[in-house]
């Protein structure tokens, strides 16, 4: 090779090291010890699986897509800290589910951080955080939620419930002293026109403090309540179960988190008749049996609680970095972001797509109730998730919130 040649070979070799980018790094944030572990560790399942799936078909611009952990502990203090880690070791996405609290430290966080950093943005995933505030007046054009919230919860649990006759005309709210808890309380009494309903009585209580719902449980017995509408979940779920199981409470109980594992081989046959609003059914349709069996064949369990919408998730912004370019030697966060708006999939549940007023998904959803006859077992039970109605995208959605004033970036 003579000297021209290899100057040339030398000159190639610079400019396709120039146009390189970067490996793209994606940070859990995420409750991964403690009480509420049991739910951070599906978020870490259910991204892993997306993300597997994302990194086997070229990752985003041939660079596999690398991911961190940070356990945030289920505390705000500690969530914040552990983005402030992410973002020092070059994360430019942050992902967090369990908590509207955590969830609302976070956003805020990310906020400020790309306000105080133009050119160096990160954008934050939120797979779990169902307050209105987070696509309300904590809205923003770097924060994405890939969950429903409280209206869309109750606004399909309530006519479910009703057409098949287990609502009742007095309900008792049980919920979480917090932001999600009470945007719950809220959409249950805002929907007692519609359902028919009296709200006998509603119960705020402590987060993950309650070891004993005995005196709780005895309150909706003495209430006189046909039904129980809660927002509850985690801990606060499972052991509400485990108290009602023990009291032999015969109110028909609608959640949202009921399908979370262990709930139902808590509550045992007390759970029979029990209703919940959820993203999926394993057992809605073959598109989402196909699906659920893809998901225990890698994970070793069928995709339940907060693992579909987290999928469903990753999948979008899949399409949305296959649809951004590099930036020189790394992606724009913001074009990444434009992109995200405009991402669509067909889940098997429908069409899911990202709603750019607020950035609050636009999904499908399902109410069901356990039964023996469902298809599909759960917690080494005789019992499973029957499919009572499903409801659209456009049928499962809230209105934009007039709080909701996102600056768009010019």
């Amino acid at each position: 090779m003579n000297k021209k040649q290899i100057g040339l070979s030398i000159c190639a070799l610079a400019v396709a090291g120039a146009v390189q980018a970067a490996p793209l790094k994606v940070a859990l944030v995420e409750t991964l010890s403690g009480p509420q572990a049991s739910t951070g560790l599906l978020y870490r399942t259910a991204i892993k699986y997306e993300l597997d799936r994302i990194n086997a078909a070229g990752g985003w611009n041939g660079e596999q897509l690398v991911i961190a952990e940070y356990d945030n502990q289920g505390g705000t203090a500690g969530a914040s800290d552990k983005v402030k880690a992410a973002i020092a070791d070059g994360a430019q996405i942050i992902i967090q589910g369990s908590s509207s609290a955590v969830a609302g430290q976070i956003t805020e966080d990310v906020r400020k951080h790309n306000l105080r950093n133009p050119g160096k943005e990160v954008l934050y995933l939120n797979m779990g955080g169902e307050a209105l505030e987070l696509t309300g007046d904590k809205c923003h054009f770097y924060h994405f939620r890939f969950t429903t919230n409280a209206i869309m919860r109750i606004k399909t649990l309530v006519p479910a419930m009703k057409e098949a006759k287990a609502l009742g005309t007095k309900v008792y709210a049980m919920n979480q002293n917090y932001s999600w808890g009470m945007d719950v309380d809220k959409a249950v009494k805002d929907n007692a026109a519609a359902g028919g309903y009296t709200v006998v009585e509603s119960t705020l209580h402590d987060v993950n403090k309650i070891q004993d719902f005995a005196p709780y449980v005895a309150k909706i017995k003495a209430s006189g309540a046909d039904s129980v509408l809660t927002g509850n979940w985690s801990n606060d779920l499972l052991l509400l179960m485990k108290a009602t199981r023990a009291a032999g409470l015969k109110a028909k109980f609608g959640t949202v988190f009921l399908d979370q594992p262990g709930n139902i081989g808590n509550a045992g046959d007390t759970a029979l008749g029990h209703y919940v609003s959820h993203t999926y059914n394993v057992e809605a349709n073959k598109e989402s049996e196909k699906f659920g069996n893809d998901y225990k064949a890698k994970t070793g369990h069928y995709p339940a609680y907060i693992e579909p919408q987290t999928v469903f998730g990753m999948q979008m912004l899949g399409v949305a970095l296959k649809a951004t370019k590099p930036s020189g030697d790394k992606i724009n966060v913001t074009e990444l972001a434009k992109n995200l708006e405009k991402a669509k999939i067909a889940s098997p549940m429908g069409e899911i797509s990202m709603r750019a007023a607020d950035h609050q998904v636009q999904l499908p959803m399902v109410v069901s109730t356990v039964a023996k006859d469902a298809k599909f077992k759960v917690d080494g039970t005789d019992m499973g998730f029957k499919v009572v109605k499903t409801f659209s995208a456009s049928e499962s959605a809230n209105p934009v919130q007039a709080s909701c004033n996102m600056q768009r970036p010019s």
